[in-house]
């Protein structure tokens, strides 16, 4: 008899059933434009399908030239795209694994002077002002996510997911902080996440009912200004409505002062936003976040029946926080003080919300507190530390 009967049981989505409910999350590898780098990422991803995992997600890939992190970066825009990205596919279906691939639209956040936003307001870790996009703008957007997805199902890809979180393009949308336009696509909530549904409404027409489709919520963006729960759990009801096969677990915008994923954040701190939301939508959820092992899951969420986590195991490492570029990676170090462990860190099978999680930047707890001024403005300038080469041969799943 398996130890953890539920997250190793099988996932019927209807049109496919995947073999258990463990999925790895998405992340860059640094691969996606490396030299021969089709060839190596193949092999990466069927190890990991070897390793038993459910579902895979790649590291994100551009719907266009303007969405990438910076110029030249990996986007799905043609059919010749499609092709290279069967040696993945393929490799993976051999190992006996399910793979979807990520699109996802860096907006703000991207490294280049044609970079957009909804609105043209610089992000804290960006060197530019995005372009504001038009009304036409917007919909070419839509059309180039329906595109991309389109043209992942060419490749052979089992299903994609539409990133919506971690406080890019799409997430940029949804939150007023950075939407500040008055026509159909900002305002009012209902206005504002009129782009993600319109993304997954059209997608699901366009790839048909046999097709996965994944939609990474935002559930806790940890800036100013950020969705409340109610607005979030809005979303996930319309996104459900739109067509979504599962619906994934954000936290955190890169931009955010508030570790999420660092060894001094305790195990599965944010399955609680996610159960949250979970009685209002009836697809199935992924939890995440410092989910290191099996028992993770379970503990924090006893009636996980249609729940499933990112466990990153032995042949599944933890994701980057960075969107594919150094400086946000900095944006989520820790504080090197010893603060005493907020009260949240105890064992909970209620999970109550952590105060901190509110938008009172005073109840954060100390040890997430934004750092002083000069300390902060250090860590856009600051060099990167290469990780020695004995660190790096650590295996994928180690801890401390």
């Amino acid at each position: 008899m398996s130890l953890y009967p539920t997250l190793l049981s099988p996932l019927d989505l209807g049109f496919t059933t995947l073999p258990n409910r463990v999925l790895m999350g998405s992340m860059h590898i640094g691969l996606e434009e490396a030299e021969r780098g089709f060839e190596r990422m193949a092999a990466f991803y069927a190890e990991r399908a070897r390793g038993g995992v459910g579902l895979i997600v790649t590291g994100g890939i551009a719907p266009s030239e303007r969405a990438c992190s910076f110029p030249g970066g990996a986007k799905m825009t043609t059919g010749a795209e499609a092709e290279q990205h069967r040696e993945i596919t393929s490799a993976v279906h051999a190992a006996g694994g399910r793979i979807a691939m990520q699109i996802l639209h860096f907006g703000r956040y991207a490294h280049h002077p044609d970079l957009v936003a909804p609105s043209a307001l610089k992000a804290p870790i960006s060197g530019f002002t995005p372009n504001a996009l038009t009304d036409e703008q917007v919909e070419e957007t839509v059309e180039e996510f329906v595109r991309a997805a389109e043209l992942a199902r060419v490749a052979g890809y089992d299903g994609v997911e539409i990133m919506g979180s971690e406080g890019y393009l799409i997430n940029e949308f949804i939150v007023s902080a950075t939407n500040h336009r008055t026509d159909r696509w900002g305002g009012s909530y209902e206005n504002r996440i009129r782009f993600p549904v319109e993304i997954v409404r059209r997608v699901r027409e366009r790839v048909g009912s046999d097709f996965i489709l994944i939609y990474r919520l935002s559930m806790l963006d940890l800036v100013p200004g950020g969705s409340t729960l109610e607005e979030v759990v809005t979303l996930a009801k319309e996104i459900e409505a739109a067509g979504a096969t599962i619906i994934n677990t954000g936290i955190g915008w890169h931009e955010a002062r508030i570790p999420t994923i660092a060894t001094s954040v305790p195990r599965a701190a944010f399955t609680w936003v996610t159960e949250k939301v979970r009685g209002a939508v009836s697809v199935p959820l992924v939890t995440s976040n410092r989910i290191n092992t099996p028992k993770s899951p379970r503990r924090s969420s006893p009636r996980a029946g249609r729940t499933w986590s990112p466990w990153p195991g032995p042949s599944s490492p933890t994701r980057s926080s960075s969107p594919r570029r150094r400086p946000a990676a900095r944006t989520r170090s820790t504080p090197a003080s010893g603060a005493t462990r907020p009260a949240w860190t105890t064992s909970s099978a209620s999970r109550s919300p952590p105060a901190w999680s509110t938008r009172a930047p005073a109840m954060r707890p100390s040890w997430c507190s934004r750092p002083p001024g000069p300390v902060n403005a250090s860590l856009w300038s600051a060099p990167v530390r290469r990780v020695s080469r004995a660190r790096s041969r650590r295996p994928s799943g180690a801890t401390r």
